[in-house]
């Protein structure tokens, strides 16, 4: 029988995002322990949310690299006033953004099989229905990008919907729309995913 993807609990996000909101209050304020721990408990989203923005899994590392020196370099701005995820996430989108406008080549997509090899390998294990991520980033390729960026965000990374409005730059109501249809194209794809391999297991 199918388990659904399961979002963070509410509790476990607001209390990640409590922590590292004052680290980075704490880090602004010269504490080097803070800066630590802040970039220690946001490194893995920074990558994961870099990986889905970028084609190109060489990269990632010197993205994520890229965002937390930009944020070091601007803490003297955050006042706290959205928690400090998203405003490091809405930085890294600026950086993958920055690398497409130097590159200028060929704008790439984060729908290529490179997108998905790179979330992949940063997408946490033993994670409750997701099959150790791997099911559910083979369908999250099926999506329109826009969609697949918000869900990637409040249902993996856990981000509230006004949140994540900010760090994609555009209305809550469009992301609590986006979310709903790629909530209802994946219900769709896993549907017939199951269908397909039944008969197998009946034979089994």
């Amino acid at each position: 029988m199918r388990e659904k993807p399961v979002r963070a609990t509410s509790d476990t996000a607001k209390s990640l995002d409590e922590a590292t909101t004052a680290w980075a209050l704490a880090a602004r304020a010269g504490d080097r322990d803070a800066v630590d721990r802040f970039v220690r408990a946001l490194h893995r989203d920074v990558r994961r949310y870099v990986a889905h923005l970028c084609a190109d899994p060489q990269a990632v590392d010197d993205l994520a690299q890229d965002t937390f020196l930009r944020a070091l370099g601007s803490l003297h701005r955050f006042e706290g006033r959205s928690s400090a995820r998203s405003w490091l996430l809405a930085i890294a989108r600026r950086a993958v953004i920055d690398s497409y406008r130097c590159a200028a080549a060929r704008p790439r997509l984060a729908g290529s099989a490179d997108w998905q090899s790179a979330v992949e390998n940063a997408q946490p294990r033993h994670v409750p229905g997701f099959d150790d991520g791997v099911v559910l980033l083979d369908l999250l390729t099926a999506l329109p990008a826009e969609r697949r960026e918000a869900f990637v965000l409040t249902q993996m990374l856990g981000l509230p919907y006004a949140e994540a409005a900010e760090v994609s730059d555009c209305p809550v109501g469009t992301v609590r729309s986006r979310v709903a249809r790629a909530r209802a194209t994946l219900l769709e794809l896993l549907d017939e995913t199951e269908a397909r391999e039944e008969p197998a297991l009946q034979a089994a």
